[in-house]
């Protein structure tokens, strides 16, 4: 199994999509370890002067005023996790919680946290072991970090709690730990805050977005590609010198993958005998245009996250030096703009896939398919019903593109006055993800069909490998109607799984 190793400097995006998606094992670098330690002398140092140090020998948030004396700062540690593990909601999934957990291990392993080695140890024993967190959908205003969520991680590390098992059962904390020989911590002064504030969650699902993405704009450009074949559309948009003069990298790359797939056509380019068109409409012509944007969009979030997984996201902190600081790095506002930034692309990408859609389904705008892809139009209805499902994707995309980084709201009696909402942006971006790999999926299930069609005329050997892989996958070609629903979801698995972009690749080499 594969192995992450965590030192002082942060992780990979890499890192992160291993260890949540692929549950690959953890270890401390002996550099972590010694960082640890140094971290933990100053706060021990400093705990046992009587000055206060906020997080150290005081309250938090709007309670920071009050001096903890010694005899209470376990209990003021345990109790700032029970407290603060207060999400309600449904469950979050399990590869999100373990981003929130592995992430939390990152900063720990920074040296600026204060956390003893054993703490960071447990942590990555609790991985290691398959044990994963209860963690609810509400709880985190995106900052003072992901509070609620990263106190129910805290929760276990405790012994306390629900936690889910290797086996998926969710059972009581203290149990899961006991069977796999993990002894529970018992918090010293600054731990407990210090395994609760953080960007962790926003961050994760940022990433794991992200991969995605990746995925799904390569798919996008191949579906689109596919419906110029099928429209009869015209590949001379794609000309590498018409991109350069307006030069968005992201849009030299899409249309670059749109031209690769299309090399060797049979179909492209026949509207140049259709006199009354002159040019194709704005959804294919402009496909590299919008596809390219979100593109961008994509390469700005990359360096935030890049950013933000080599940063130490605490209060207070503790630096070379010796100090200990309190700060505002907690706060989620770079990562919750990138969040919404990567909705609205996702939702505008959405759009423009299902007015292709539309179009192929169209007689009037098809060019000579028959009306929705239908067997017999009128009997059969075709691809109707297909096209209602993308629509009403779409238009909850467009909802969840309304930001929720805008969206501040005051809490701790009005100390933490403006917040992030950079969770809720992570939370509806992932909703967002997985619609748009739906919408892909049924502009993949038109298009080839629609190419299958065209009688005469071959598509291009990229298209046609496409065609192969994905009727192999179960997604059937034209014919009388049938049972819809198995159909779209084969196709959407074809997608999301990266079968389609890999279908292309075997002939066309790496998309960009």
């Amino acid at each position: 199994m594969h192995t992450v190793v965590v030192g002082t400097a942060g992780v990979t995006a890499a890192d992160v999509v291993a260890v949540a998606r692929r549950g690959a094992r953890i270890e401390l670098s002996e550099e972590a370890v010694a960082a640890l330690a140094a971290a933990r002398g100053i706060v021990d140092a400093l705990a046992a002067k009587p000055d206060p140090v906020y997080g150290v020998s005081t309250g938090f948030g709007a309670l920071a005023s009050r001096h903890i004396s010694p005899e209470l700062r376990a209990q003021l540690q345990r109790n700032i996790v029970r407290s603060h593990a207060a999400g309600m909601g449904p469950r979050v999934e399990r590869e999100v919680v373990r981003a929130l957990m592995f992430l939390r291990l990152k900063t720990v392993c920074s040296g600026h946290t204060g956390v003893r080695p054993e703490v960071a140890q447990t942590m990555a024993d609790v991985l290691n072991a398959g044990i994963t967190p209860v963690v609810h959908e509400y709880g985190s205003l995106g900052c003072s970090g992901d509070l609620a969520p990263l106190s129910h991680c805290a929760l276990t590390l405790l012994g306390e709690g629900d936690a889910e098992g290797p086996d998926g059962v969710v059972r009581p904390a203290g149990e899961l730990l006991a069977e796999h020989g993990i002894a529970p911590v018992e918090l010293r002064e600054k731990e407990g805050l210090a395994l609760l504030n953080g960007t962790d969650g926003m961050l994760g699902m940022l990433v794991m977005a992200l991969d995605d993405l990746d995925n799904l704009y390569k798919a996008a450009d191949v579906t689109a590609a596919l419906t110029m074949e099928a429209l009869l559309g015209t590949d001379k948009v794609l000309a590498p010198e018409l991109h350069a003069i307006r030069p968005h990298p992201g849009q030299a790359a899409s249309a670059a993958n749109m031209a690769a797939v299309l090399t060797g056509s049979g179909l492209t380019g026949h509207h140049q005998d259709d006199a009354p068109r002159v040019q194709d409409a704005y959804s294919v012509r402009c496909a590299p245009q919008v596809a390219g944007a979100g593109r961008d969009t994509m390469t700005h979030a990359r360096l935030v996250a890049e950013r933000e997984l080599a940063a130490a996201v605490d209060n207070p902190v503790v630096l070379p030096d010796g100090r200990v600081e309190s700060n505002g790095n907690f706060h989620g506002a770079p990562v919750a703009y990138v969040l919404d930034f990567l909705a609205i692309a996702a939702a505008d990408l959405g759009s423009i896939t299902e007015r292709r859609t539309d179009r192929l389904l169209d007689k009037n705008r098809s060019h000579g398919l028959p009306p929705f892809l239908a067997d017999d139009a009128g009997v059969d209805s075709g691809l109707m019903i297909a096209q209602y499902t993308q629509a009403a994707l779409v238009s909850e995309m467009k909802r969840l593109a309304v930001p929720a980084s805008a969206d501040s709201i005051p809490s701790s009696a009005m100390q933490e006055d403006h917040v992030s909402m950079g969770w809720s942006a992570a939370r509806k971006l992932r909703t967002a993800v997985d619609n748009l790999a739906r919408i892909v999926a049924v502009e993949l299930y038109a298009a080839t069909r629609g190419i299958e069609l065209r009688e005469g005329l071959e598509a291009a050997p990229a298209s046609r490998a496409v065609i192969a892989a994905v009727r192999q996958a179960g997604v059937e070609g034209p014919g009388p109607d049938r049972f819809l629903a198995p159909d779209l979801a084969a196709a959407d698995a074809f997608v999301r799984s990266g079968a389609l972009v890999t279908a292309v690749e075997t002939v066309t080499g790496p998309l960009a």
